[in-house]
């Protein structure tokens, strides 16, 4: 039997269980090695995740049993052209991979819809790679797709 899991925010005492997470999750998507993110960025995220003055927020998962960290969700309240209360994006979400398959992606998920009610958002979204089927059998329970192509352009 699994150990139970905990949602709850990132410390900042967190940042060596966190930093694993936060590689893992860009190697996913390819930012490794000659593509990794600099330094810098990985060290501004951190600070921006504990600043009280940016609308930003990162939970973690947490085996109980261990206090393992397990995974991460970072989220980003912003305001919208069609409501008045903040919209929360949940920017990132990443599973150690040995940790797949025990609820922990569903219990960050879960753990975000509650931060943003407690913001008193109403609407919750994210984005996803076309080929993460893993990830995608998971949000397709928790959530509609609403069918948008997403278009960016690098300035």
């Amino acid at each position: 039997m699994t150990a139970p899991v905990s949602v709850r925010p990132a410390q900042p005492h967190d940042y060596a269980a966190w930093r694993p997470l936060w590689d893992g999750y860009n190697a996913f998507y390819g930012r490794f090695g000659a593509t990794a993110l600099p330094e810098h960025i990985t060290q501004t995220t951190w600070q921006r995740l504990h600043d009280a003055a940016e609308p930003m927020l990162c939970l973690v998962a947490q085996d109980d049993a261990s206090g393992e960290l397990l995974g991460l969700a970072h989220c980003v309240f912003h305001r919208s052209m069609t409501r008045i209360e903040p919209v929360c994006y949940l920017s990132d979400l990443f599973t150690r991979e040995a940790a797949r398959g025990r609820g922990v992606g569903r219990a960050l998920i879960e753990g975000v819809y509650a931060a943003a009610r407690a913001a008193r958002s109403q609407r919750v979204y994210w984005q996803t790679q076309a080929t993460n089927a893993a990830g995608r059998q998971l949000y397709d329970k928790l959530a509609k797709h609403q069918g948008f192509i997403v278009y960016a352009h690098e300035l």
